[in-house]
């Protein structure tokens, strides 16, 4: 049996030079999904609308979130440069 070569996506991929915005935006959707549900649902519990309550909170919160990662993510970066060594 031949091995056959996995399954191509079938979306096309962006270039490479564009992964510096998506990094960040992923990121921010993901963390700020999560801390405003918890957060959340710590103030309010399971109360009637605590779906568009997190909703609101979610978009306010990535709205701030996703400029201070394009902004701080150099920074970051070079502070990690500076801790940790870096494979050749």
């Amino acid at each position: 049996m031949q091995n056959s070569p996995p399954p191509s996506p079938s979306f096309r991929k962006l270039p490479a030079r564009y992964a510096a915005v998506i990094l960040p935006l992923l990121l921010s959707c993901i963390m700020t999904c999560l801390i405003s549900g918890i957060s959340t649902l710590r103030g309010v519990g399971f109360a009637p609308g605590v779906l568009q309550l997190w909703l609101g909170s979610w978009g306010l919160s990535w709205l701030i979130a996703f400029p201070t990662l394009l902004a701080v993510l150099p920074l970051v970066r070079r502070l990690t440069a500076a801790v940790v060594e870096l494979p050749q």
